[in-house]
Order: C-alpha cells, then structure tokens, then sequence
C-alpha cells in the first residue's frame, strides 16, 4: 500500500523560506515523476515542481523558477521542496504526489496523493 506523506508547512513572511517533505512508503518504483501541486481557494490545482526518479531530472513552472529546488533522498524514499523567496501568491496547499509518466505537470496523470500541507505566506 502506497502512502505519501506531507510535512513543512507553516505560515511566513513574504521573502521567507519553508521546506517541504514528502515520505513514500510502500512506494520504490525508480522510472516515474514525482512532484509537487499546489492548490488555492477557488483555483485548479497547478504543477510546482516534478523530479524523474530515475535520472534524478527536475522540472520546474515558471512561477517558481529559481526561487524553489525539488530534490530527493532516495536512501529515505522522501522527496522536498525547498521554497526560497516566498511570496504572497505562493500560498495554497502543497500535494506530493508520485507515479506519472506523462507530462510531469499534469495532475490526472499521478496515480498516488499525499493529503497535502498549508502554506501561507504574508505580505
């Protein structure tokens, strides 16, 4: 059984920096995306970030380039999202989700979800 599991949220000021986590157990497929969604009130879900387990390549939306830089520890099966720079238009809640082998920011394309963790950044 596959769990995705989110931690790292929080509240912060325009300019600051959170962490994200991401643990998958039951979950070791190496030729996937996993990524990272993110969801506003009254807004679709939109792709933040994906890696390909694989080769370890990173994709990333524009919106966020170079202010945030996904990773993963594949020793502790757990992906991040470091998020740099925050800014007031970055808050939604943050899924993780893994096993997608299509465009990396589709969300349909992803067969597991995490619950999701809060991020709210103020001005």
């Amino acid at each position: 059984q596959v769990q995705l599991v989110e931690s790292g949220g929080g509240s912060v000021q325009a300019g600051g920096s959170l962490r994200l986590s991401c643990v998958a157990s039951g979950y070791a497929y190496n030729h996937a995306y996993m990524g990272w969604f993110r969801q506003a009130p009254g807004k679709e879900r939109e792709g933040v970030a994906a890696i390909w387990r694989g080769s370890g390549s990173t994709y990333y939306a524009d919106s966020v380039q170079g202010r945030f830089t996904i990773s993963l520890d594949s020793a502790k099966n757990t992906v991040y999202l470091q998020m740099n720079s925050l800014k007031p238009e970055d808050t939604a809640m943050y899924y993780c989700a893994a096993e997608s082998w299509g465009n990396w920011n589709l969300p349909s394309g992803y067969s597991y979800w995490g619950q999701g963790t809060q991020v709210t950044v103020s001005s």
